[in-house]
């Protein structure tokens, strides 16, 4: 009764769709970037009064466990998000195999834990294969939670497959993909597997759209930008900007690949020397802050940072462009220098500039001349402060936490008819 109790009056706070409470099992994979993003739609359903299962690896399971989640553990294959940047490897082979490994190795530890305790409902991060050939078995809805940008209609032959024409001339990449093809088969699925893990039915996008590339060719009826899904941060901690600090500049390349004590030597350069500006730099774990040799009393080193509270009061973000970093300098109108390292922070660098709300310099051409140039460039302008106060503003209106917990609460009641 409790819990019926507890969802009517949010259903009624919310405007949410469902009468009955359901259990809904969240999959993903025990990386920050991939969890972060939707921890606070997890919150939402759970006050809405549903049973929200997650399975993860036990090294993020007390932070979904915070959430309202029922951790469900399963053991991953896969660099922990504390591993050294190198365990990744350098080629796409190097990335896209881990995944398949791991997904094979877990189907049946996650099969297992979801005996005879079966969702309603499917949600997953991008990453985790295993929960849509579990959705497929169990005949339950499945909606892909994105944490970065989506497909467009031409990805394939613009992207995709341009990218895998020299890999798959390798005997290393035919077999990667006879043996995805292979475990899908095993477990009745006869998809090929990249519109498999790349095209799913119904998907929430957690980012702002202006973040999105080719955002006019989205499919709207399967892709819907929620944007940024952000909740109280306060449990990250506070920070406070010195009273004397004419400039604040955060420099942050995420969590993972900041192993780059070069980098931040040339920010201590660039930075450390202007007049009257405070540099709050956050070297990672894999960095003695000794390696930075002389630090000026402007500069603040710390291995980790409450990065949104320092943004909210920041006049630049020197950010490696990773999806979340992003859009948290987007929503708090933060100028950026973006110093892409991996993955999907290409193509942000790119759009971030394409808006005209950043600079973006490759690692080997982030000399600390370059560095303050951009600054200076950035912090100043007029058009670049109008720019990222019309991003906000759009931002704003894409809904966030509530809009995504109603659309999830509305496929679950067209699936339930």
């Amino acid at each position: 009764m409790k819990h019926h109790q507890l969802h009517e009056t949010s259903r009624l706070a919310y405007g949410g769709v469902m009468s009955t409470p359901a259990h809904i099992a969240m999959f993903s994979i025990a990386a920050h970037g991939h969890v972060n993003p939707s921890l606070e739609v997890i919150r939402e359903l759970v006050a809405r009064g549903h049973r929200v299962t997650y399975a993860i690896p036990p090294l993020l399971a007390d932070k979904v466990a915070e959430a309202g989640a029922e951790p469900k553990l399963w053991n991953s294959t896969l660099p922990g998000p504390d591993a050294d940047p190198e365990a990744w490897g350098s080629t796409l082979l190097d990335n896209v195999e881990p995944f398949l490994d791991d997904a094979i190795q877990s189907l049946p530890q996650l099969a297992e834990a979801y005996d005879g305790d079966e969702p309603d409902l499917v949600l997953h991060d991008i990453a985790s294969y295993p929960a849509r050939v579990l959705s497929r078995r169990w005949n339950v809805p499945a909606i892909s939670l994105s944490p970065c940008m989506v497909a467009w209609e031409g990805y394939e032959q613009e992207v995709a497959e341009p990218m895998w024409e020299e890999p798959l001339k390798t005997e290393r990449g035919r077999a990667y993909y006879a043996r995805f093809h292979a475990w899908l088969e095993e477990n009745g699925i006869t998809e090929h597997p990249d519109p498999f893990l790349g095209r799913p039915d119904r998907s929430l996008v957690l980012i702002p759209k202006a973040l999105q590339p080719q955002a006019d060719r989205v499919d709207e009826k399967v892709y819907t930008f929620v944007g940024a899904c952000q909740g109280d941060r306060t449990s990250e901690g506070d920070w406070t900007r010195p009273e004397d600090a004419g400039k604040v500049v955060l420099v942050s390349l995420g969590s993972a690949f900041t192993k780059q004590p070069a980098f931040y030597r040339e920010c201590v350069e660039a930075f450390g020397g202007l007049p009257g500006w405070h540099t709050v730099l956050q070297v990672g774990r894999h960095v003695d802050p000794a390696e930075l040799g002389d630090v000026p009393a402007g500069v603040e080193v710390r291995t980790w940072v409450p990065q949104l509270a320092i943004l909210q009061q920041a006049d630049l973000f020197v950010t490696h462009a990773g999806a979340g970093g992003s859009q948290e300098g987007l929503a708090t109108a933060t100028p950026m220098i973006a110093v892409p390292q991996a993955a999907d922070q290409f193509g942000n660098a790119d759009m971030l500039q394409g808006l005209g709300v950043a600079r973006t310099l490759p690692t080997e051409k982030a000399t600390a001349e370059a560095l303050r140039t951009a600054a200076l460039a950035l912090v100043d302008d007029p058009e670049v402060a109008g720019r990222l106060k019309e991003i906000q503003a759009r931002m704003a209106q894409e809904g966030g936490t509530r809009r995504a917990a109603d659309l999830i609460e509305a496929e679950l009641a067209a699936a339930r008819g």
